[in-house]
């Protein structure tokens, strides 16, 4: 699943595509906006909120979510497109340009003064202007038993972590991934260090992930073969986003796996 950094930047090619010319064609191939008609109104902005991405007009923002496999692509005028006209699920276009969304997970057309109510409910944009490391923490203390590797990718703590990046913080700040919350040693430092690692994310190629997709291969620090598991929370109070399972990567050395009690047993499915 494309995470924040992959977001952000997606809504900075779309920005420099589209903001400030006016729309001459509007597409949209899902059944409930199928008749709406954006021709004739200019692009004001693009932006993003964790994994949200927004296509701002004077009167409405187009709001998409690339879930596990949606993508935006700009092409010129007549060029021909690099995925399957059948995966399009929104085309804009520009005298010049066609930015168009593929296989897209979430696409609604929302009034302007409505748009907060898409975003309210989220933590901290670990790549926003305001992001606030002090509120992500108070978030992220509502719930001390929950893992820590499942309260990162609840985007109501803060935005903008997924997968991939969960993996990567947890070996970097050595904590296994299923380590409660209140039990992390230094919860600050663990969420400064996920702003900083998304951060370097958008301003430089992505480098090779440390810990994520390399299970069995030795750890950068000491060599040891990292090992993999599974990791999710099934309590009726998560949504639907968290409570799948899903795979960890962690060094069993540096990152040595909590003591587990039976009523942990919702949470994890790890090798020690």
């Amino acid at each position: 699943m494309p995470e924040g950094d992959t977001v952000y930047l997606t809504a900075q090619r779309l920005q420099a595509a589209l903001a400030g010319n006016t729309l001459v064609r509007s597409d949209f191939r899902v059944p409930r906006y199928a008749n709406a008609d954006l021709r004739g109104q200019v692009v004001d902005s693009v932006g993003s909120y964790g994994k949200h991405l927004f296509i701002r007009t004077p009167t409405v923002s187009v709001h998409t979510h690339l879930k596990l496999e949606g993508s935006w692509h700009v092409f010129h005028c007549g060029q021909r497109w690099t995925k399957p006209r059948v995966t399009a699920r929104i085309v804009l276009s520009t005298e010049q340009v066609e930015a168009v969304g593929f296989s897209l997970g979430t696409v609604e057309v929302v009034h302007r003064r409505d748009e907060h109510r898409i975003v309210e409910q989220l933590g901290p944009d670990l790549l926003g202007p305001n992001w606030d490391a002090v509120e992500a923490v108070r978030r992220l203390r509502r719930l001390p038993d929950q893992p820590i590797g499942v309260a990162l990718l609840d985007q109501r703590n803060l935005a903008g972590i997924g997968n991939i990046y969960r993996s990567e913080v947890c070996f970097l700040r050595r904590v296994h991934p299923a380590t409660p919350v209140a039990a992390v040693p230094d919860l600050l430092a663990l969420v400064d260090e996920a702003h900083r690692v998304l951060t370097e994310a958008v301003g430089k190629p992505r480098r090779r992930p440390l810990a994520y997709g390399r299970t069995h291969r030795p750890c950068q620090r000491c060599g040891t073969p990292l090992a993999t598991g599974l990791l999710g929370a099934t309590a009726p109070e998560y949504d639907r986003v968290v409570r799948r399972e899903r795979g960890i990567f962690f060094c069993p050395r540096c990152q040595p796996a909590p003591a587990t009690r039976p009523e942990d047993a919702r949470y994890a499915r790890y090798a020690r």
